[in-house]
């Protein structure tokens, strides 16, 4: 089983839409994808349709003393072999707890080693900070995933993000391949152009060397989360997160090969 951790320490640079996009394109070559999402604001929870107010049961949960297991936190999308778990605003009170409950950055990890869901794949869609959560899904990881919105500001983020998951790698002592997607991409800017040439430049060994468009069909991630996948990719953007999944499915099978 896979476990990916979709993440950026800025906000913006369409991290629920790649996690719902991945999730489908892999439910469509025939793969069961749990999505988790690990957002305090809950945009992928929002998305399915889920109210969070009262709170539904999720993430937080995995927190508690003793937790429960992730199977039984989990719902199913209108999209068949496509489950999520919800998160909660309660998320946002965790960092006050680490300071006197030890061993809370791994319970995400030992959630998904407990893990019986009979899942392929596990995406986590992380919040935009680096905190309590974000190491969880750091530490749980097989790979960082790094959606990079194509303008300048999100180089920052990026450096950020990169040095966070090798500082990660570092520390948990095995691999933790780092992969970046550029997204929102608008060939027709001069600084969507610039900024997608300075990424790959400087980042050629990690960067797929496609980008996803602007497309606005996705602009609202309940489109991916609402309809009923029909096994037709619906627009351009969609098309394109289609061939990321080839590029970081070759990338994981390269990586295997080589170890």
């Amino acid at each position: 089983m896979r476990v990916w951790a979709i993440a950026n320490q800025k906000g913006g640079v369409g991290k629920t839409t790649t996690s719902l996009a991945l999730g489908r394109a892999m439910v469509a070559r025939g793969l069961r994808v749990l999505l988790v999402d690990l957002d305090p604001h809950a945009s992928l929870t929002r998305a399915f349709g889920v109210p969070t107010d009262p709170p539904p049961p999720g993430v937080a949960e995995l927190f508690g003393s003793p937790p429960p297991s992730l199977e039984s936190l989990l719902r199913a999308s209108s999209t068949e072999g496509l489950d999520f778990v919800c998160a909660q605003t309660a998320l946002a009170t965790l960092e006050r707890r680490s300071a006197t409950q030890p061993g809370l950055g791994l319970a995400l990890s030992q959630a998904i080693t407990r893990h019986a869901g009979g899942h392929d794949a596990i995406l986590l869609d992380c919040p935009p900070t680096l905190g309590l959560l974000m190491v969880n899904a750091l530490a749980a990881a097989d790979r960082l995933i790094v959606p990079t919105q194509c303008e300048p500001l999100a180089l920052y983020g990026l450096a950020g993000m990169v040095r966070t998951g090798e500082m990660v790698e570092r520390s948990r002592q095995r691999p933790l391949p780092v992969s970046i997607i550029p997204t929102m991409y608008d060939r027709r800017t001069r600084i969507g152009r610039d900024t997608l040439a300075q990424l790959q430049t400087e980042y050629h060994d990690r960067i797929w060397s496609e980008a996803i468009p602007v497309d606005t069909q996705l602009s609202n991630a309940d489109v991916l989360a609402g309809q009923v996948f029909s096994g037709n990719v619906p627009g351009r953007a969609m098309s394109a997160y289609t061939r990321a999944l080839d590029w970081l499915l070759a990338e994981e099978q390269a990586g295997e090969q080589a170890a």
